[in-house]
């Protein structure tokens, strides 16, 4: 009886350190979402507009990508509705082609409609293999328009690769509940 009580109060204490870890790396990836909108701010104050005005965005403060022919990218971010944060973002992405290199860079993407931030909710939101981002430099986000109600924004971090798309990305929704 003492080993199963034992082992009980042993899981839940394994489980409440990881459930606090797994908080701790969401806080963290928000204070990171945070950085990565003031940097992407200073380098386009036009940008500001694409944030009052989205119906929502997703920051990626972190995206890695590496390739040697074959390539993939992985990324964590958080996801604003009108402002306000509803959940966390996962991207994956695979391409074969003539790539070689690592990266790593934030990524933006901005949400036109109620539409797009749904399809991101249900795991429906795939960019196209011939999606590009627009590279935020000053003044890029002027005459930048959204495609199919999706708009993607990239600032390079460091690393170097010959490539640099965005098509391809897959993304995996989950609800964020700040009570817990």
């Amino acid at each position: 009886m003492k080993i199963k009580l034992s082992l009980i109060v042993i899981g839940l204490c394994i489980s409440m350190i990881s459930f606090g870890q797994s908080k701790k790396k969401v806080r963290k990836l928000i204070r990171d979402s945070e950085v990565a909108k003031t940097e992407f701010l200073r380098s386009d104050f036009q940008m500001k507009d694409h944030f009052e005005n989205a119906y929502a965005y997703v920051i990626f403060p972190n995206v890695g990508k590496g390739a040697v022919g074959v390539g993939g990218a992985t990324g964590t971010g958080i996801v604003y509705e009108r402002g306000r944060i509803v959940g966390v973002a996962n991207l994956t992405q695979l391409s074969i082609g003539f790539q070689f290199g690592g990266q790593a860079y934030r990524e933006i993407i901005f949400f036109e409609t109620e539409k797009q931030l749904d399809d991101l909710k249900k795991n429906k939101i795939k960019l196209a293999a011939q999606a590009s981002a627009v590279a935020a430099t000053e003044g890029a986000s002027a005459d930048a328009k959204y495609d199919k109600g999706v708009m993607v924004f990239t600032m390079q971090k460091g690393g170097l690769m010959y490539e640099a798309s965005v098509g391809g990305q897959k993304f995996k929704f989950k609800p964020y509940n700040n009570k817990k």
